[in-house]
């Protein structure tokens, strides 16, 4: 059976280290001495490839966070989040991935990502990766 990587490169997907996050653009939240809020973004027709067939994975993602200093651009996470349509990664590493990222470019109060992806054998996953500031 060919290795996971030989696989990989007859699939014609990317790797997670090809990856840019330094597309993600922030902005400054102007209400942050006033009040917190709280921030829900949803992308409804996301897709990622499945690292052992390369076929595509379908699903939803949602952002929930609550903002510290910095509120991120809108279609910057739109062109950072369609990156994913050629990278073959797990569902689990998704939700993970994208928190972290988004953890480092934000540095929220608080933060979750949940991914809900269509079903696949008939099985469908939710996953979600949570973050909490010290």
């Amino acid at each position: 059976m060919p290795e996971q990587s030989e696989r990989k490169s007859k699939l014609n997907m990317n790797r997670p280290d090809t990856f840019k996050t330094d597309i993600l653009e922030v902005i400054e939240y102007w209400y942050k001495d006033k009040r917190d809020i709280d921030i829900t973004i949803r992308q409804p027709e996301f897709t990622s490839l499945c690292p052992m067939t390369g076929l595509p994975d379908f699903g939803c993602i949602t952002i929930n966070y609550r903002p510290n200093i910095k509120i991120v651009e809108l279609k910057s996470l739109k062109f950072y989040l369609l990156q994913y349509r050629n990278l073959g990664i797990f569902y689990e590493h998704v939700v993970n991935r994208i928190l972290d990222d988004l953890v480092e470019a934000l540095a929220p109060k608080w933060m979750e990502v949940e991914g809900s992806f269509t079903a696949r054998g008939g099985i469908n996953t939710i996953v979600t990766a949570v973050f909490r500031s010290k």
